[in-house]
């Protein structure tokens, strides 16, 4: 079989055993004879999944009384439009960080007077902005945790005046989180808690029906939470394979071991862009993202780009071509990554700088 050291950005490398898990259920779910994509959502075996599911997101971030979770369709993209049509009354805010952050921002002014608070478009969003003011009079203030194209990364939680509202759908799950600064969370799950097909959402229920708008059925947040995220069927196989990861991140530690890891894994990697003359970092250092790690030929070796990309593939790396808007590579190191496929980059890059010094 193939060995391939994957760094793609999404649909992202999964843990070994919960794909295994995922194909023992395409057979056979839970002995009902059945594959898991053809029993029925309303089954006594499917209803302990995502009550098994919906516990462990829970358990995991610690997630405090008076939240719900929800697991809906439509990606990351479809909650630009919720959030504002559920959230937005006057005015909100937005740190715009990056395309993902703009494309949110551009949902809300459909629904009243939505704005950046700061921007790093100045730098090609090569940083976190840094001393701004959150206006006190906002419905919410909307960040993006991590930037996968640009490799930029919020390391800690904000202290936020007003509901803060983030999109952590590259970075959930990486690091410990306090749920309880944050009015809701949501992402797409095909990063690092499954694959794509499933929408997560943490929500504090008293924020919700604070808006005089209409809000349609399906885009009513208490829609959702009234009907335990079965109003209409769930996307059922992506939800079983977020299962079996979370089942994985809580065998391995929880979020602090996870996180120990992911910064033990970040380093290997930008030590050696730092070290190798071939390459450079585009992010600052201060915002380096944890999961996509972004990178250039030096200014001396720009023309040798195309040569390494082909040189790495050759040894089997897989998903290091950078964003078009960015350019030069891009390693996505989430939580299933292996230390070993960092540590295979890192020996292409340097076998690359002594066949080219």
């Amino acid at each position: 079989m193939k060995v391939a050291h994957n760094f793609n950005a999404g649909p992202c490398v999964l843990p070994r055993e919960a794909v295994q898990n995922a194909i023992e259920a395409l057979t056979d779910f839970k002995g009902t004879g059945m594959s898991v994509i053809e029993v029925s959502h309303r089954s006594k075996e499917w209803e302990a999944v995502m009550a098994e599911c919906r516990s462990l997101w829970c358990e995991i971030l610690n997630i405090p009384d008076g939240y719900k979770v929800l697991f809906l369709g439509g990606g990351a993209s479809m909650q630009f439009l919720y959030v504002a049509m559920n959230l937005l009354e006057k005015r909100a805010g937005y740190l715009e960080t990056g395309v993902w952050a703009k494309k949110a921002l551009k949902e809300a002014k459909g629904f009243g007077d939505a704005f950046a608070v700061a921007t790093s478009s100045d730098k090609n969003f090569s940083y976190i902005p840094k001393g701004y003011v959150i206006p006190s009079d906002l419905d919410y203030f909307h960040i993006t945790t991590n930037n996968t194209i640009y490799g930029t990364e919020i390391h800690e939680d904000m202290e936020c005046p007003v509901n803060l509202v983030a999109d952590m759908s590259s970075d959930i799950m990486s690091r410990p989180v306090d749920v309880s600064k944050y009015a809701l969370i949501y992402g797409g799950a095909q990063k690092n808690v499954g694959p794509a097909g499933v929408t997560f959402v943490i929500v504090r229920e008293d924020i919700l029906g604070k808006v005089s708008r209409y809000i349609p059925t399906m885009l009513d947040y208490r829609t959702h939470i009234g009907e335990d995220s079965m109003f209409n069927t769930p996307p059922v196989f992506s939800i079983f394979v977020m299962n079996e990861t979370l089942k994985w991140v809580k065998k391995m530690g929880g979020l602090s071991a996870v996180h120990k890891m992911n910064k033990e894994k970040a380093a290997l990697l930008y030590d050696e862009i730092d070290r190798n003359s071939m390459f450079k970092g585009t992010a600052a250092i201060e915002d380096r993202s944890l999961m996509n790690i972004c990178f250039i030929m030096s200014d001396d070796h720009k023309e040798k780009e195309d040569s390494f990309m082909a040189f790495a593939k050759e040894r089997g790396m897989v998903g290091i071509k950078g964003h078009r808007s960015v350019g030069g590579f891009r390693a996505s190191c989430y939580n299933a990554c292996p230390v070993e496929s960092i540590k295979a980059l890192v020996e292409c890059m340097k076998e690359f700088e002594k066949l080219n010094s």
